[in-house]
């Protein structure tokens, strides 16, 4: 079964199951890094908010089984577990009560030049700063949209007060997690993925430090918070490298404990190509931060804005 007949006949299934006041449509839309992804659109008839489930997943699932009652089944239960959200448009377009929901996360700026046309965002070395109204972040589960220059018109304030406004309420909205990688891994599974494991077999994970937020969606931004960076720098008591594992999260590996460079990027590489799925690339080199700045030949990560997320500890 084609791609296209397998969206068919999920959505055809999904409209004979009970799953409540709602009706169901199809949906394609153009993702971070150039990703077209197709989806399920459930309007729900008593709310303003449409979720949109992805197929891509599934249509893995089916070509594996090739059993598409379970396929069906499986979306109208995630359907059902979804929170029902009511969005109140006189507080969203007010950009005085909609300020407070305000993040940012971080993209690679050529794989996205089209995305950036029509989006406010600030580049940032080789990548560009995003911003998105949070509009749930309960049980888990992180539902946004993006800002488009639209919207941020509609609001009437420019990108910088947009991204004071993002850092300002980054921490509250998405508390930090930093810590050592290893103690990372035992004490969340989810982070058992196959590339932290091909890094720690290449470094040794008991030197890597991993860096993201509580939900590990879109955390890959905190490197761009120089306050943030500066305090890790003291925490190592040396200057780092920066190792862009994925939009989600970094790995941060104290230079005195690092290999060259040109190694680094070569792992990163590898790591991109054979474990990386490709809406979750970043980066495909190692960035430098230097607490002076002073080498010329160093990435030197260095923020915009003078605000920290949260203290080090």
């Amino acid at each position: 079964m084609t791609y296209e007949t397998f969206r068919n006949e999920v959505l055809q299934g999904l409209q004979c199951r009970e799953i409540g006041n709602v009706s169901l449509s199809l949906t394609k839309k153009l993702k971070p890094n150039g990703q077209m992804k197709y989806g399920v659109v459930f309007n729900n008839l008593t709310t303003n908010t449409s979720p949109v489930v992805y197929l891509e997943e599934y249509y893995e699932f089916y070509q594996i089984t090739r059993d598409l009652d379970t396929v069906i089944d499986m979306l109208a239960g995630l359907y059902r577990t979804l929170p029902v959200i009511q969005l109140d448009k006189k507080k969203f377009f007010d950009f005085s009560t909609a300020k407070s929901r305000i993040i940012m996360k971080l993209v690679n700026t050529a794989k996205n030049r089209i995305l950036l046309e029509t989006a406010p965002h600030i580049p940032f070395q080789d990548l560009s700063i995003v911003y998105y109204y949070l509009i749930s972040n309960s049980d888990g589960i992180i539902l946004d949209m993006p800002v488009n220059d639209k919207l941020l018109m509609k609001w009437g304030v420019d990108t910088l007060t947009l991204h004071q406004q993002a850092v300002t309420n980054y921490n509250r909205l998405l508390p930090v997690k930093f810590g050592n990688l290893n103690q990372f891994l035992l004490e969340n599974g989810s982070l058992e993925k196959e590339y932290y494991t091909a890094i720690s077999d290449n470094n040794g994970s008991e030197e890597l430090y991993f860096l993201s937020n509580e939900f590990l969606t879109g955390g890959a931004v905190l490197m761009t918070c120089k306050n943030l960076m500066d305090e890790i720098a003291d925490f190592f008591k040396e200057d780092f490298y920066i190792l862009p594992s994925s939009v989600n999260e970094v790995l941060l590996f104290p230079e005195s404990k690092a290999p060259p460079k040109e190694k680094l990027d070569k792992m990163i590489q590898e790591i991109n190509r054979d474990y990386l799925e490709p809406e979750d690339y970043l980066s495909d080199h190692a960035y430098y931060y230097s607490r002076s700045g002073q080498d010329s030949n160093a990435y030197y990560i260095q923020s915009l804005f003078q605000h920290s997320p949260k203290s080090i500890s």
